[in-house]
């Protein structure tokens, strides 16, 4: 009987055609006609049409297989895509055995940016042709995501004054060591003295490094400057803080797809919810859309303009009121009345309309009632002469969310359990360091392709490879 050993067991094994290792479920045969079915040139992917003249590149269809099979397999960087491409057999047979190099990988991302982001919102219109936005609710949410830039390259005033002191009273310290050296035996004096003048020049050369920081800083319109990543900016997260991007995505609330996401440097959310749910209600191609964010959302021009384009909100709502800190009446105790345009409060007093005013260009009504000071509940209400209410002209419409919210409660443990899966997943994909590029545009490049993987996956999950394959081509 032969042997079943070494090379000619290898010989003996191995299937001739690559096409045998990649089964017809395999998802790298998604990402390959997925590819296949764009027009590229539409799109805006350079080099669709080959150079007359010089040494031919890889097509754009080439490259964006190599990077969309990347993502999905947590493969990010370009110089592991490129040991991939020589070695993966999955690979192999996605790119015809074509290898490029790891600078010709990393320019491609970086030439044709936009266009990869619009590849992104292509699998979303794939997702609406298979019907998979049928319920038109979306949660929008906010994540914070690390930049290149480490925290000590990030400068904001407070950062500058404290490293400046720090520096300062280093200085202080080992002058006060030279005096002490001087006292010293010669031969230690001078030794200890030299060391000691090594680590004042470097101090003071830190210190001229940050006098010209300080000059940016001040030059700067959000007084931060970071060094590593221009675009990067310090941010509030629930642990120390973070100096990166604020990712802004619309996730569809049925399959937790994600069908809109931006890429932002501002850290705070107030002012996304109108952009987000926009951008979700023409991304789904829907005309009515059902949005909720939890209470970092909650801003009274973005809930009315949200109700002006007709996208119903449900957004908890932030309580800053002192008066409730401090255990006495909070403001939704006091009930109004549209009809008398009045105020009634917890003792059955009428607060009537004072006068209106503008303040943070809101127009505001101040309402009050004169008996306050006869009042015995006045000790839990106020500790002023009367216990005064403002109105906004609009505050209707926050009312009616309130309602809405009242009637159910089930929105925020749906919002929830519907934004944290794709933030979770993606930053486990991404691992410690999150985004690899910098600036704010390769970074939206770099987010487009985890959200284009991360759609991939769960409609290959949902569906199937071959349904979703069968879409592609249809």
């Amino acid at each position: 009987m032969p042997s079943l050993s070494g090379h000619s067991c290898k010989r003996f094994l191995l299937p001739e055609a690559l096409d045998d290792y990649v089964t017809d479920t395999n998802p790298v045969r998604v990402v390959d006609v997925f590819v296949d079915e764009l027009d590229l040139q539409k799109l805006g992917f350079e080099g669709v049409e080959p150079a007359l003249t010089g040494r031919p590149s890889y097509h754009p269809e080439v490259m964006l297989k190599i990077y969309i099979y990347g993502y999905l397999n947590r493969i990010q960087s370009s110089r592991r895509l490129e040991r991939e491409a020589q070695r993966n057999v999955e690979l192999m047979w996605l790119t015809g055995r074509l290898a490029p190099d790891f600078k010709t990988i990393a320019r491609f991302r970086k030439d044709n940016g936009k266009a990869i982001r619009s590849v992104c919102r292509q699998f979303v219109v794939l997702c609406q042709r298979l019907d998979l936005f049928a319920e038109a609710i979306v949660a929008i949410d906010g994540s914070k995501f690390k930049a290149v830039n480490h925290r000590d390259r990030n400068f904001t005033s407070a950062k500058l004054e404290r490293r400046m002191r720090d520096i300062e009273s280093s200085i202080a310290r080992y002058l006060e060591a030279m005096d002490t050296a001087d006292r010293q035996e010669p031969a230690i004096a001078t030794a200890r003295t030299a060391r000691l003048q090594d680590k004042i020049a470097a101090l003071k050369e830190q210190m001229r490094s940050l006098k010209e920081i300080e000059v940016q800083l001040n030059a700067a319109p959000d007084k931060q400057v970071s060094l590593t990543d221009p675009d990067a900016r310090s941010m509030k997260t629930r642990g120390t803080g973070v100096v990166g991007y604020n990712v802004q995505t619309a996730v569809d609330t049925k399959h937790h797809l994600i069908v809109a996401h931006v890429v932002t440097n501002d850290g705070i959310d107030r002012d996304r919810l109108t952009s987000m749910a926009k951008l979700a209600r023409a991304e789904m191609g829907v005309d009515k859309l059902t949005a909720v964010a939890d209470r970092g959302y909650y801003k009274s021009e973005e809930i009315l303009a949200c109700h002006e384009a007709g996208i119903s909100v449900f957004v908890p709502k932030t309580v800053t009121s002192s008066a409730t800190a401090h255990g006495r009446f909070g403001k939704d105790d006091f009930i109004y009345n549209a009809q008398t345009n009045e105020y009634r409060c917890p003792a059955g007093e009428r607060l009537i309309w004072r006068f209106s005013t503008v303040e943070r260009g809101l127009k505001i009504s101040k309402y009050w009632s004169s008996n306050c000071q006869q009042c015995p509940l006045k000790g839990d209400c106020t500790p002023g002469p009367q216990r005064r209410v403002t109105r906004w002209e609009h505050e209707a419409v926050l009312d009616e969310m309130q309602v809405r919210l009242d009637h159910a409660p089930e929105m925020m443990r749906i919002r929830r359990q519907t934004v944290e899966h794709p933030f979770g997943t993606i930053k486990a994909w991404m691992g410690a360091t999150h985004f690899l590029t910098r600036t704010i545009g390769r970074v939206s490049t770099e987010m487009s392709l985890h959200v284009l993987a991360y759609n991939m996956k769960r409609a290959i999950k949902l569906l199937g490879s071959e349904a979703v394959m069968k879409a592609m081509r249809a």
